[in-house]
């Protein structure tokens, strides 16, 4: 039986330590690809599951001023209390909290592999840049399984194409650059916790999703 979210945040797999707690800006570098101080420039950063935001607090001293960083997760295990002006530490669930301000970047570093609904996280994050901002996460298409089990597949990669990401399946990433509506054509269901390693070697999160077709 699929968990629903609120089941689903309580799990001892999503409480998972390990992945993306401790992570430096250089690390975010690494794992996204990008320049983080480049891309955001002067504007405004989102972070989603954001850790103990060590990473966010350490860009506050290489960021332009009047550069804004925000972190939300679900745990407040921050490193710094209080952070400092220009960051903004949220203790909230990413799958229900939502910004007031759009974002000229928005990450999730192996966030996405402990949500319940991916799709539908990536779908309203889309909705929160400015016109020309970037989404970019870790993300497994594989993690997307249909009621049967099975992975979504090519089905699914297709459909994230059509409405404007990009994902790239060697580096397991997925990105989107400029602010957008996207409804994509998969009903979500409910997440499986003992789906077991995925491609970080640690325990992660099936979520499961049934075709609008």
């Amino acid at each position: 039986m699929p968990l629903p979210d609120a089941a689903l945040e309580r799990s001892p797999v999503v409480a998972n330590n390990l992945m993306n707690r401790e992570r430096t800006l250089a690390a975010y570098t690494r794992e996204l690809g990008i320049d983080i101080v480049a891309e955001v420039g002067h504007g405004r950063w989102l972070d989603l599951c954001c850790g103990t935001a060590r990473a966010l607090t350490e860009a506050t001293t290489r960021l332009p001023a009047g550069t804004r960083i925000v972190g939300v997760d679900l745990v407040d295990h921050f490193v710094q209390a209080p952070p400092p002006a220009s960051l903004q530490l949220i203790t909230a669930s990413v799958t229900t909290w939502e910004p007031d301000t759009p974002s000229n970047l928005i990450t999730c570093v192996h966030g996405l592999h402990y949500i319940g609904d991916k799709l539908g996280l990536l779908s309203r994050a889309a909705s929160w840049l400015t016109e020309d901002g970037l989404l970019i996460a870790n993300f497994d298409t594989r993690s997307i399984r249909l009621p049967n089990d099975t992975p979504a597949g090519r089905r699914l990669t297709t459909a994230l194409r059509e409405t404007g990401f990009t994902y790239d399946s060697r580096r397991h990433r997925i990105s989107l650059r400029g602010r957008r509506e996207i409804e994509l054509p998969y009903h979500y269901l409910g997440a499986d916790d003992g789906a077991g390693p995925n491609y970080t070697g640690q325990p992660a999160v099936n979520s499961i999703y049934s075709h609008n077709s």
